[in-house]
């Protein structure tokens, strides 16, 4: 089961980091950060096919997206200088606790 977490948790990092070059990559203009985002998705994917034969897909993409959607954020605000209301900011700590708890549940259910 951790190794399964470990891909999962790989995955996550893969999409976050494909997604954090999608504006540097300028419209697919700039060849690097391109190939870079593309490396990025397709590792995402090919880590999440490990997973969805360990745990059930709607556990995983609500994990995957919650985690990725937090982490974007985060990385968004440190980077891009984004700003967040803390109306967003009180969501994106429950999209956090939702996935504990969705996943809680589910390791006591394997």
């Amino acid at each position: 089961m951790l190794k399964t977490y470990l891909f999962l948790i790989g995955a996550i990092f893969c999409e976050v980091a494909g997604t954090m070059l999608l504006p540097v990559s300028q419209n697919f203009t700039k060849l690097i950060p391109t190939s870079f985002l593309a490396i990025f998705y397709l590792t995402a994917f090919y880590l999440l096919t490990f997973v969805v034969n360990k745990l059930p897909i709607a556990i995983v993409y609500a994990t995957w997206s919650g985690l990725g959607i937090f982490t974007i954020a985060i990385l968004g605000y440190i980077f891009f200088k984004q700003t967040l209301a803390w109306q967003a900011i009180l969501g994106l700590f429950l999209i956090v606790i939702g996935v504990v708890l969705v996943n809680s549940f589910t390791i006591k259910l394997n």
